[in-house]
């Protein structure tokens, strides 16, 4: 088998003129992404950083980025990107959490990691770098690559167990957690993610999202993997990413729902354009019936769900099974292994809701620097994910809800999801989100946030009723409908809950 060390070069000698990268007006060989590859890998060993020392990325998607999760590969550095949303303490937490002794930025960000430099005792001041423009106390990283060899590095002798990456969770449920991932674990990424979203040769790999969001390796390690094109949106833009997919013939790309709902009410978009797509798929957070009928309808049997978490458990919904068992999130990939347990550990029975948890050999081997946050996560070899959810009679997994997110009105659970369901059908909404809100009676109720299609379309009032005449039960009746213009979100395009609901609580 392959590993990921060896990858670089084999493609480069396989096939040197086939297209390698495409990022803006930018596209690459093979021969010329390995030299770009290998002069980053240089660039890092001359600075003095060697195998397992980490540094820190705090860039937009760029090419920069991307040679760096290449160059990790081969020279067993270990690469934490960063979202450059992070500020002050957040951001100076993460950097020595992680142990970096360099880090790699733009100079638009570079004023933010001035605000807390001093505090960053790891990093020699030789080893800040910024990718574009030039700043006193900062190391020119194109002048510095420029000058490195262009030839392959030292073999760095990469064991299956080094560590690849540091990925921070995107802090949706709280404060960030270093969640390592193995050379191995990403290799079983490669392949994994090539067999189970039937990549081949021909393929054309595509990533819209943020390159520091872990789901951009469901479609980057397949394309590593196989030495096919990997093409790079800087900034997600529905419109534009129709007409990149139909330009570049992209078969191959995921989306978080906030996305997809975005390229289903762009102007521009037609089926017919997106005709070279084998496998759209959905991930980061759960897709609502309304959106997932409304992709699945306009690109039939090419539709994919994942649900999953970045600690390395997931199942996946395929074209085989989308249109039957469209309510589920499909079963776990490859030799993984589901089920859902009851609070005292014992296991539910078919259709019984319970945790889901989950193991297999993506699993991380824990999070950075906290064992006893590990030891809560990982229990007997099983990942606790704090989701809600059952299994039917063929093994399919349905996501009730995140158990976080959990409503208790009255001392009746409340899942929000439920709810969101039912307000996702109507014409006016875009998108929604629901959680609970202070009540002096009942505890909490439920309020629901919206996004319109477009503004005026119903008032919150004919909303809020509409909404409370559908649902199933009392105690799941909203007491509120806020209207937004959108929703805070995460590097990875995920709706952060916890950040509306704070406001209500505070």
């Amino acid at each position: 088998m392959k590993s990921l060390e060896t990858l670089l070069a084999s493609h480069v000698r396989a096939h040197p003129d086939r297209l390698a990268v495409v990022f803006e007006d930018t596209r690459l060989s093979y021969r010329e992404w390995g030299e770009r590859v290998n002069r980053a890998s240089n660039l890092l060993l001359a600075l003095g950083i060697q195998k397992g020392d980490k540094v820190a990325t705090i860039l937009p998607n760029s090419l920069e980025q991307l040679e760096l999760y290449w160059a990790a590969m081969q020279t067993g550095i270990v690469v934490v990107p960063l979202s450059p949303m992070l500020r002050r303490a957040g951001l100076s937490r993460l950097i020595d959490d992680s142990d970096s002794m360099a880090v790699i930025t733009t100079e638009d960000f570079s004023p933010h990691l001035d605000e807390v430099r001093t505090a960053l005792s790891k990093v020699a001041d030789e080893r800040f770098l910024l990718v574009d423009g030039s700043k006193a106390g900062y190391l020119s990283y194109p002048e510095l690559s420029g000058r490195a060899s262009a030839g392959a590095p030292p073999p760095a002798r990469i064991a299956p167990t080094d560590p690849y990456n540091i990925i921070y969770s995107s802090g949706t449920t709280g404060l960030p957690k270093g969640i390592v991932h193995t050379h191995e674990i990403r290799l079983g990424y490669a392949t994994g993610y090539a067999e189970a979203g039937r990549f081949d040769h021909q393929s054309v790999a595509a990533h819209a999202g943020s390159l520091v969001f872990n789901g951009a390796f469901l479609s980057l390690m397949p394309a590593m993997y196989l030495g096919i094109p990997f093409v790079v949106q800087r900034d997600f833009d529905a419109v534009a990413l129709i007409e990149l997919i139909e330009r570049e013939r992209i078969t191959h790309l995921w989306l978080v729902p906030a996305q997809i709902i975005a390229l289903l009410g762009a102007p521009n978009f037609k089926p017919s354009k997106l005709d070279s797509v084998r496998m759209l798929g959905s991930v980061g957070a759960p897709l609502l019936l309304e959106h997932k009928h409304a992709i699945a309808t306009a690109l039939p049997g090419r539709c994919y769900e994942l649900y999953g978490l970045t600690e390395g458990f997931m199942t996946l919904l395929d074209p085989d099974h989308f249109e039957r068992k469209l309510q589920s999130v499909g079963r776990p990939t490859g030799p993984s292994q589901l089920r859902i347990e009851r609070p005292d550990g014992t296991e539910c029975e078919t259709r019984e809701i319970g945790e889901i948890v989950g193991r297999g050999p993506l699993t991380m081997p824990g999070y950075y620097n906290q064992p006893d946050l590990t030891a809560q996560t990982l229990r007997n070899g099983w990942l606790h994910t704090g989701d809600m959810g059952f299994v039917d009679e063929e093994g399919f997994l349905y996501l009730v809800d995140r158990q976080k997110d959990l409503i208790i009105s009255g001392g009746v659970n409340v899942y929000p999801r439920d709810i969101e369901e039912i307000i996702a059908r109507h014409p006016a909404v875009r998108e929604v989100a629901v959680f609970g809100v202070p009540h002096e009676k009942w505890g909490e109720t439920p309020l629901a946030t919206v996004i319109l299609r477009e503004p005026g379309a119903v008032s919150e009032e004919e909303l809020l009723m509409w909404a409370n005449e559908r649902v199933d039960a009392r105690y799941q009746k909203l007491s509120a409908v806020d209207f937004r213009e959108d929703f805070p979100r995460s590097v990875a395009g995920k709706t952060l809950k916890r950040v509306m609901r704070a406001a209500y609580w505070d």
